[in-house]
């Protein structure tokens, strides 16, 4: 079996002893079809993997041609974050619960993944979010975000109090937990389980679903991924906004929010006969019987 892909990175999620396994016997099988394999240092290190050639996780997408992830969403969504600049494609393989993203079975991994290498995936294209944070003028904070940027309330346990503005034109004010900005990727994720809609990964579209807004009134909605979405704090005692609870960022009164689609998107391959339909039914328990 020859690779199409010349050099592969492996990134693995953290403090799971059982992915050691899957890992040695991956890295071992993309050796042997010819392709150059690299493994992030942390995952190296915490599998006592020895005589491998190591790549920092900041590195990957510089250096690689094809990420595969082991772990959960969570791992894929750090990793997307750090390769979505660099366009390079990424397979996940699930060791999490959910895993609408990591769709390839741990049990069935080496025979799809040998398929994959040959050719035989279904790519497909998702869009990222871009955001910047400003106070007094000034750009304190930016981050990328593939499945939400989440603006809440802190630690005070009081509501916050906001201005959301499409295109510069205003739209609403809202007081509120907070709000959710989300990729149709997102769609699944905390916005799903604030009342948002599930979006296929196919569309062109951005969420915007407010969490817990004390008017019934405040429901999500659904914009065109061209539109610039801001948010202005007016009035809170402590508040913070997220990046796919990867990275965050303490927000004054004034402080503005700036989000827009990014402008590469991250390429997922999925093994031949991939259907998102298939996962949500899966995941979602929609198939079950009804009594």
């Amino acid at each position: 079996m020859q690779s199409l892909f010349k050099t592969i990175a492996l990134v693995s999620r953290q403090n799971t002893p059982t992915i050691a396994e899957p890992l040695k016997h991956l890295t071992q099988m993309l050796a042997e079809a010819g392709a150059r394999v690299l493994v992030d240092r942390e995952s190296a290190l915490e599998h006592g993997l020895a005589g491998i050639d190591v790549v920092e996780r900041a590195d990957i997408g510089k250096v690689a041609d094809l990420v595969i992830v082991l772990g959960g969403d969570g791992t894929m969504l750090g990793v997307a974050r750090l390769v979505a600049p660099y366009r390079t494609p990424m397979i996940g393989v699930n060791q999490g619960r959910l895993g609408f993203m990591t769709d390839v079975p741990l049990g069935d991994m080496e025979a799809q993944i040998g398929q994959m290498l040959k050719g035989a995936f279904a790519p497909e294209e998702r869009i990222l979010l871009e955001a910047t944070v400003e106070r007094e003028g000034k750009v304190i904070a930016s981050a990328l975000a593939f499945n939400d940027v989440v603006f809440n309330r802190g630690s005070s346990g009081s509501m916050i109090e906001f201005e959301v503005f499409i295109d510069r034109r205003f739209v609403y004010s809202q007081r509120s937990d907070g709000l959710i900005v989300s990729t149709p990727t997102g769609s699944t994720a905390y916005a799903l389980a604030s009342g948002g809609p599930i979006m296929h990964p196919s569309l062109p579209a951005i969420a915007l679903v407010p969490i817990c807004p004390q008017s019934l009134s405040n429901r999500p909605i659904v914009i065109n991924d061209d539109c610039e979405v801001e948010f202005v704090l007016t009035r809170s005692q402590d508040a913070r906004v997220y990046f796919d609870a990867q990275s965050d960022c303490e927000m004054h009164e004034l402080d503005r929010v700036r989000i827009r689609r990014y402008r590469n998107t991250l390429r997922i391959l999925h093994p031949i006969g991939y259907d998102y339909y298939d996962t949500l039914r899966a995941k979602l328990h929609w198939g079950a019987r009804l009594h």
